[in-house]
Formats: structure tokens, sequence, C-alpha cells
């Protein structure tokens, strides 16, 4: 049984070298295929789901979890997310690298005037309060 969020071989193929790396090719105590990890955690970032919430036919949430909490401090999971969003518009017949962006204006602050002064909301007035 498998999950829409789950790696296709192709990519899982892409990846494996960079855990090699992180692993160092020596036999690690995970019970689990680092592909399950990966997959566990592809499901909890597509879903939103809380890591204990996991289905059950995924390694134990504790183990995917601190899995993921290596991958981030070794800065591995940031490679491996550019690597899969590579391939995926490679696949989809785009180049490598995207060659736009686009950013919400609403989203960034643009003055830092009304930090100062700000606004009655009572009175409609700007201002300091209460005089």
């Amino acid at each position: 049984m498998g999950y829409e969020t789950d790696l296709s071989d192709a990519q899982w193929e892409m990846i494996k070298p960079r855990l090699d790396e992180m692993t160092g090719n020596y036999t690690h105590s995970i019970t689990n295929s680092y592909r399950e990890y990966i997959n566990a955690i592809l499901y909890v970032a597509k879903t939103g789901c809380q890591w204990h919430m996991l289905p059950h036919d995924f390694p134990n949430f504790n183990s995917v979890k601190t899995f993921y909490y290596r991958l981030i401090k070794r800065g591995l999971w940031e490679i491996i997310n550019a690597d899969i969003v590579e391939f995926a518009r490679l696949c989809a017949g785009r180049t490598a690298e995207p060659s736009y962006a686009l950013i919400d204006s609403q989203s960034v602050k643009t003055t830092g005037a009304a930090d100062e002064r700000g606004i009655d909301g009572g009175k409609k007035r700007k201002g300091a309060k209460g005089i």
C-alpha cells in the first residue's frame, strides 16, 4: 500500500547517495529503510498531521521525527528537498532552476511609521491616547 506522497523509484535512486553521505555507508541501527523514513516525512509535510498521528504502516513516529531532525541538523533535508524539486521540474519539461519568482507585497512590511504613532481606533485620530 502506498501514498501519493511516497517517493518514486527514480526519486529514491536520486537522493539515496545523499543519505549514504550522512551515514558513511556503515550499518545503522535503524531497523526500517531510509526510504520508509523519507516517505513518512513527506507524508507529514504534505498532510500537515502531527508526528504521533502518522499512519501505523509507517515506522514509529519517534524514530521518524528523530531521523528528520538529524537530517535538518546536518543540512541534508534542504539538499534532498532541492533535489526532489529539481527532478520534478525536469520531469515536467521545465528547466532545473525557476526563471522567475512572485512575492506577495502584502506579506512584506512596507513602512515603520505606523509603529511609531499608531491609531486610536475609538477616536479615529492619530497620536497619543487620552489627550
